[in-house]
């Protein structure tokens, strides 16, 4: 374990005993599995990463795995098409690979604003964790759910929390032994400790839902 990543999970254990505890038996558990589990590799293709977000919603992982295929079958010869080509590309065709009309439009959406800048990659890398959210739920699709996982998952942000993500709402539940979902102003409370690695305990509160 290098020592950058020792120093996160030590300031866990300090701030919270009971994150602590969890750390201590999921950690261990769960390293077996999958030694890079906590860690938080940046996905560098910040568009893919968007586009997979907004055609994941509300579907399964399966169903998700099938149509992502079949979109990029539209696109021959590319690995994954650029914002000019999803743009272009007529929404019967993106229809005809399972998206449904709203997702294909989110998707256009999504890449006019790269093209024209109003999304920009580039400069995110600059930008405070609100400022990312604000410019990305600008673009239809996107919420602050997505914005968020995008800045953990893509930006590499080690100090984000979702309030909205359901998984992590289960995970503290269970934890704390709470009859029932944190508040907001509970959760802020809690997370507040984490500070300012609150991404690498929502990886151990993930994994507590998982394993145990």
């Amino acid at each position: 374990m290098a020592d950058s990543h020792r120093k996160k999970i030590l300031h866990l254990r300090r701030s919270d005993p009971a994150l602590g505890a969890a750390i201590n038996k999921i950690g261990i558990q769960r390293f077996l599995k999958d030694p890079n589990y906590f860690r938080l590799p940046k996905k560098t293709d910040h568009f893919r990463s968007l586009v997979v977000s907004i055609m994941n919603q509300q579907i399964s992982g399966k169903a998700a795995d099938t149509i992502l295929a079949r979109f990029k079958e539209l696109f021959k010869g590319k690995k994954f098409p650029t914002p000019r080509q999803v743009l272009n590309m007529p929404i019967a065709k993106m229809r005809k690979a399972g998206l449904s009309r709203m997702k294909a439009s989110f998707l256009k959406d999504l890449a006019r604003r790269v093209i024209d800048g109003t999304v920009n990659f580039k400069k995110m890398h600059t930008w405070s964790d609100e400022e990312v959210i604000e410019h990305l739920v600008r673009v239809k699709g996107i919420g602050r759910w997505t914005a968020e996982m995008f800045l953990m998952f893509s930006l590499g942000r080690e100090d984000i929390f979702s309030y909205g993500d359901l998984g992590l709402r289960n995970g503290m539940q269970k934890l704390y032994k709470l009859k029932k979902h944190p508040t907001p102003a509970q959760a802020e409370k809690i997370t507040s400790k984490w500070k300012p690695y609150r991404s690498l305990a929502s990886r151990y509160l993930w994994a507590i839902v998982d394993v145990e």
